[in-house]
Protein backbone atom coordinates (compact mmCIF):
# COMPACT_ATOMS: atom_id res chain seq x y z
CA UNK A 1 0.00 0.00 0.00
CA UNK A 2 1.32 3.85 -0.58
CA UNK A 3 0.68 6.99 1.35
CA UNK A 4 -3.00 6.40 3.28
CA UNK A 5 -5.08 9.08 2.12
CA UNK A 6 -7.25 9.31 5.53
CA UNK A 7 -4.41 11.16 7.70
CA UNK A 8 -4.25 14.60 8.96
CA UNK A 9 -0.80 15.54 7.43
CA UNK A 10 1.53 17.39 10.28
CA UNK A 11 4.46 19.35 8.01
CA UNK A 12 7.46 19.48 9.98
CA UNK A 13 8.41 22.68 7.83
CA UNK A 14 6.50 24.84 6.23
CA UNK A 15 7.06 28.92 5.29
CA UNK A 16 4.59 31.70 4.92
CA UNK A 17 5.24 34.08 2.37
CA UNK A 18 4.74 37.99 2.96
CA UNK A 19 5.39 38.66 -0.67
CA UNK A 20 6.40 37.37 -4.43
CA UNK A 21 9.52 38.05 -4.14
CA UNK A 22 10.92 35.93 -0.98
CA UNK A 23 14.63 36.55 -1.26
CA UNK A 24 14.57 38.25 2.19
CA UNK A 25 14.30 35.33 3.51
CA UNK A 26 18.09 34.78 3.10
CA UNK A 27 19.33 37.97 3.73
CA UNK A 28 20.99 37.12 7.46
CA UNK A 29 23.74 34.84 5.36
CA UNK A 30 23.93 36.87 1.99
CA UNK A 31 26.68 38.24 2.48
CA UNK A 32 28.55 34.70 3.10
CA UNK A 33 27.69 34.77 -0.65
CA UNK A 34 31.06 34.82 -2.84
CA UNK A 35 30.12 33.57 -5.93
CA UNK A 36 28.68 35.90 -9.14
CA UNK A 37 25.94 33.15 -10.31
CA UNK A 38 24.47 33.49 -6.57
CA UNK A 39 24.10 36.93 -6.15
CA UNK A 40 23.33 37.78 -9.91
CA UNK A 41 20.99 35.23 -10.99
CA UNK A 42 19.50 33.65 -8.19
CA UNK A 43 15.94 34.39 -6.44
CA UNK A 44 17.47 32.40 -3.31
CA UNK A 45 21.18 31.19 -2.73
CA UNK A 46 20.24 27.27 -3.45
CA UNK A 47 18.05 27.77 -6.62
CA UNK A 48 20.66 25.52 -8.36
CA UNK A 49 19.16 22.74 -6.60
CA UNK A 50 15.42 23.43 -7.12
CA UNK A 51 14.02 23.80 -10.50
CA UNK A 52 10.48 24.95 -10.00
CA UNK A 53 10.22 27.56 -7.29
CA UNK A 54 6.82 28.12 -6.15
CA UNK A 55 5.19 31.04 -7.30
CA UNK A 56 2.56 32.81 -5.41
CA UNK A 57 1.32 35.11 -7.81
CA UNK A 58 -0.55 38.26 -6.63
CA UNK A 59 -1.92 37.16 -3.57
CA UNK A 60 -4.31 39.50 -0.75
CA UNK A 61 -3.63 37.59 2.17
CA UNK A 62 -0.60 35.26 2.21
CA UNK A 63 -2.12 33.40 5.25
CA UNK A 64 -4.93 32.25 4.07
CA UNK A 65 -3.46 31.29 1.07
CA UNK A 66 -1.29 29.17 2.30
CA UNK A 67 -3.95 27.18 4.52
CA UNK A 68 -5.54 27.33 1.20
CA UNK A 69 -2.67 25.10 -0.14
CA UNK A 70 -2.37 23.25 2.93
CA UNK A 71 -6.17 22.59 2.49
CA UNK A 72 -5.16 20.57 -1.08
CA UNK A 73 -3.42 18.28 0.18
CA UNK A 74 -4.78 17.29 3.87
CA UNK A 75 -1.94 19.18 5.72
CA UNK A 76 -3.46 19.56 9.09
CA UNK A 77 -0.69 21.56 10.41
CA UNK A 78 1.86 22.66 10.25
CA UNK A 79 5.21 24.35 12.00
CA UNK A 80 6.63 27.61 11.04
CA UNK A 81 9.41 30.05 11.62
CA UNK A 82 8.23 32.93 14.14
CA UNK A 83 8.99 36.08 12.45
CA UNK A 84 7.79 38.16 15.49
CA UNK A 85 6.02 40.48 12.41
CA UNK A 86 2.43 40.99 11.54
CA UNK A 87 2.67 37.67 9.58
CA UNK A 88 3.77 35.45 12.41
CA UNK A 89 0.48 37.54 14.92
CA UNK A 90 -1.80 36.88 12.56
CA UNK A 91 -1.31 33.25 11.58
CA UNK A 92 -1.25 32.71 15.45
CA UNK A 93 -4.38 34.91 16.16
CA UNK A 94 -6.46 33.36 12.67
CA UNK A 95 -5.15 30.18 12.56
CA UNK A 96 -3.89 28.80 15.62
CA UNK A 97 -5.00 25.39 15.17
CA UNK A 98 -3.48 25.50 12.02
CA UNK A 99 0.19 26.44 12.77
CA UNK A 100 3.05 26.12 15.60
CA UNK A 101 5.72 27.79 15.92
CA UNK A 102 9.77 27.20 15.71
CA UNK A 103 11.71 30.18 16.45
CA UNK A 104 15.15 30.50 13.97
CA UNK A 105 17.85 31.79 16.77
CA UNK A 106 21.30 33.57 16.58
CA UNK A 107 23.71 32.02 18.80
CA UNK A 108 25.97 34.95 17.90
CA UNK A 109 23.93 37.10 19.83
CA UNK A 110 24.88 35.38 23.29
CA UNK A 111 22.61 35.67 26.52
CA UNK A 112 20.82 38.46 24.40
CA UNK A 113 19.35 35.70 22.51
CA UNK A 114 18.78 33.41 25.47
CA UNK A 115 16.31 36.11 26.93
CA UNK A 116 15.22 36.96 23.69
CA UNK A 117 14.00 33.12 23.52
CA UNK A 118 12.48 32.96 26.73
CA UNK A 119 10.17 36.40 26.56
CA UNK A 120 8.82 35.02 22.48
CA UNK A 121 8.14 31.45 24.61
CA UNK A 122 6.28 33.55 26.93
CA UNK A 123 4.40 35.26 24.84
CA UNK A 124 3.45 33.19 22.07
CA UNK A 125 4.09 29.34 23.05
CA UNK A 126 6.92 27.91 20.66
CA UNK A 127 7.04 24.47 19.90
CA UNK A 128 10.92 24.48 18.86
CA UNK A 129 14.17 26.72 18.32
CA UNK A 130 15.72 26.58 14.75
CA UNK A 131 19.04 27.11 13.54
CA UNK A 132 20.69 27.16 10.15
CA UNK A 133 24.52 27.12 11.74
CA UNK A 134 26.97 27.66 8.13
CA UNK A 135 24.01 30.71 7.72
CA UNK A 136 25.04 32.31 10.61
CA UNK A 137 27.40 35.38 10.55
CA UNK A 138 30.07 34.52 11.63
CA UNK A 139 29.21 31.05 11.12
CA UNK A 140 28.56 28.90 14.41
CA UNK A 141 29.48 25.22 14.56
CA UNK A 142 26.30 22.97 15.81
CA UNK A 143 29.11 21.89 18.95
CA UNK A 144 30.19 25.36 19.27
CA UNK A 145 30.62 26.73 22.68
CA UNK A 146 28.35 29.62 21.64
CA UNK A 147 25.57 26.95 21.03
CA UNK A 148 25.48 25.71 24.23
CA UNK A 149 23.42 28.26 26.18
CA UNK A 150 20.72 28.13 23.16
CA UNK A 151 20.58 23.97 24.14
CA UNK A 152 20.85 24.56 27.64
CA UNK A 153 17.87 27.24 27.32
CA UNK A 154 15.68 24.56 24.91
CA UNK A 155 15.71 22.44 27.59
CA UNK A 156 14.88 23.95 30.55
CA UNK A 157 11.84 25.39 28.24
CA UNK A 158 11.03 21.85 26.84
CA UNK A 159 11.35 22.67 23.59
CA UNK A 160 13.10 20.67 20.47
CA UNK A 161 15.92 22.12 18.65
CA UNK A 162 16.01 21.88 14.63
CA UNK A 163 19.38 21.85 13.13
CA UNK A 164 20.14 22.24 9.52
CA UNK A 165 23.07 19.14 8.88
CA UNK A 166 25.20 18.25 5.98
CA UNK A 167 26.28 20.20 3.21
CA UNK A 168 24.64 23.52 3.04
CA UNK A 169 22.59 24.22 -0.23
CA UNK A 170 23.53 27.52 -0.48
CA UNK A 171 27.26 27.89 -1.39
CA UNK A 172 28.74 28.74 1.89
CA UNK A 173 31.45 26.69 3.92
CA UNK A 174 29.84 23.57 5.20
CA UNK A 175 32.09 22.78 8.34
CA UNK A 176 29.43 24.11 10.92
CA UNK A 177 27.32 21.11 9.78
CA UNK A 178 28.87 17.80 9.80
CA UNK A 179 26.96 15.75 11.06
CA UNK A 180 29.56 14.32 13.14
CA UNK A 181 29.02 17.54 15.45
CA UNK A 182 26.09 16.11 16.49
CA UNK A 183 27.70 12.92 18.99
CA UNK A 184 28.84 15.65 21.54
CA UNK A 185 25.60 17.76 21.83
CA UNK A 186 23.48 14.79 22.24
CA UNK A 187 25.91 13.18 24.97
CA UNK A 188 26.02 16.92 26.72
CA UNK A 189 22.24 17.22 26.70
CA UNK A 190 20.19 13.51 26.58
CA UNK A 191 17.08 15.46 27.53
CA UNK A 192 17.11 17.52 24.35
CA UNK A 193 15.40 16.59 21.77
CA UNK A 194 17.70 17.34 18.50
CA UNK A 195 15.88 17.01 14.92
CA UNK A 196 18.14 16.99 11.92
CA UNK A 197 16.88 19.00 9.13
CA UNK A 198 18.00 18.89 5.09
CA UNK A 199 19.17 15.96 4.64
CA UNK A 200 22.44 15.54 6.39
CA UNK A 201 24.09 14.26 3.07
CA UNK A 202 26.73 12.93 2.20
CA UNK A 203 26.60 11.25 5.61
CA UNK A 204 23.32 10.20 6.28
CA UNK A 205 24.62 6.85 7.18
CA UNK A 206 26.37 8.36 9.46
CA UNK A 207 23.37 9.98 10.84
CA UNK A 208 21.62 6.68 11.11
CA UNK A 209 24.24 5.39 13.36
CA UNK A 210 24.23 8.53 15.58
CA UNK A 211 19.94 7.87 15.88
CA UNK A 212 20.63 4.18 16.32
CA UNK A 213 23.02 5.73 19.53
CA UNK A 214 21.27 8.47 20.74
CA UNK A 215 17.46 8.14 21.70
CA UNK A 216 16.95 12.20 21.41
CA UNK A 217 18.07 12.84 18.06
CA UNK A 218 15.55 12.75 15.14
CA UNK A 219 15.67 13.01 11.39
CA UNK A 220 13.21 15.38 9.27
CA UNK A 221 13.16 15.36 5.58
CA UNK A 222 13.07 18.84 4.88
CA UNK A 223 14.63 20.13 1.62
CA UNK A 224 14.06 17.37 -0.15
CA UNK A 225 11.54 16.01 -2.85
CA UNK A 226 10.24 12.33 -1.53
CA UNK A 227 11.69 11.27 -4.60
CA UNK A 228 15.33 11.98 -3.28
CA UNK A 229 15.01 10.89 0.08
CA UNK A 230 18.04 9.18 1.06
CA UNK A 231 18.22 5.26 0.84
CA UNK A 232 19.67 4.82 4.08
CA UNK A 233 16.88 7.05 5.87
CA UNK A 234 14.22 4.77 4.31
CA UNK A 235 15.88 1.86 5.08
CA UNK A 236 16.17 3.11 8.90
CA UNK A 237 12.32 4.21 9.21
CA UNK A 238 11.15 0.41 7.57
CA UNK A 239 13.14 -0.93 10.08
CA UNK A 240 14.49 0.31 13.69
CA UNK A 241 14.15 4.22 12.87
CA UNK A 242 9.98 4.40 12.32
CA UNK A 243 9.67 6.73 15.54
CA UNK A 244 12.47 8.76 14.59
CA UNK A 245 11.51 10.06 11.22
CA UNK A 246 9.56 13.07 10.23
CA UNK A 247 7.63 14.70 7.45
CA UNK A 248 9.17 17.85 6.68
CA UNK A 249 8.47 19.89 3.46
CA UNK A 250 10.19 22.89 1.88
CA UNK A 251 6.96 25.05 0.88
CA UNK A 252 7.44 27.41 -0.77
CA UNK A 253 10.40 27.67 -0.03
CA UNK A 254 11.88 25.26 -2.74
CA UNK A 255 9.37 22.93 -3.19
CA UNK A 256 5.62 23.24 -3.98
CA UNK A 257 3.38 20.92 -2.18
CA UNK A 258 1.92 19.60 -5.58
CA UNK A 259 5.50 18.02 -6.22
CA UNK A 260 5.85 16.88 -2.83
CA UNK A 261 2.52 14.73 -2.66
CA UNK A 262 3.09 13.74 -6.11
CA UNK A 263 6.27 11.71 -5.15
CA UNK A 264 5.77 11.06 -2.02
CA UNK A 265 3.39 8.22 -3.93
CA UNK A 266 5.91 6.31 -4.54
CA UNK A 267 8.17 6.54 -1.54
CA UNK A 268 8.92 2.94 -0.18
CA UNK A 269 7.63 2.62 3.13
CA UNK A 270 5.88 0.08 5.19
CA UNK A 271 2.40 0.92 5.88
CA UNK A 272 3.11 0.68 9.51
CA UNK A 273 5.44 3.56 8.96
CA UNK A 274 3.61 5.97 7.18
CA UNK A 275 1.34 7.09 10.06
CA UNK A 276 3.99 7.49 12.13
CA UNK A 277 6.35 9.52 9.17
CA UNK A 278 3.02 11.75 8.17
CA UNK A 279 1.91 12.44 11.94
CA UNK A 280 2.34 10.47 15.15
CA UNK A 281 6.06 11.65 15.16
CA UNK A 282 5.69 15.10 15.01
CA UNK A 283 2.51 15.28 17.80
CA UNK A 284 4.96 13.54 20.35
CA UNK A 285 8.25 15.66 19.36
CA UNK A 286 7.23 18.60 19.44
CA UNK A 287 4.48 18.01 22.30
CA UNK A 288 1.26 18.51 20.38
CA UNK A 289 -2.14 17.88 20.79
CA UNK A 290 -3.23 14.52 19.11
Amino acid sequence: MGMPRDIGIIDCMLGIPEAEDRSEWFAPFRPLIKDQQTIQQFAMPAQYMFKDIPQTGDVDDFVAWTVAQMDRHNVERALVGWNDNATSYRAKEMFGDRFFFDLPVDPNRGMEEVRRIRRIHAEVGLSAISCFPAGTLPQVAINHKYMFPIYACAEELGLPVLLNVGIPGPRIPMETQKVEHLDEVCWFFPDLKIVMRHGAEPWEALAVKLMLKWPNLYYSTSAFAPKHYPKAIIDYANTRGADKILYAGYFPMGLSLDRIFSDMENVPFKDDVWPKFLRENAIRVFNLKS
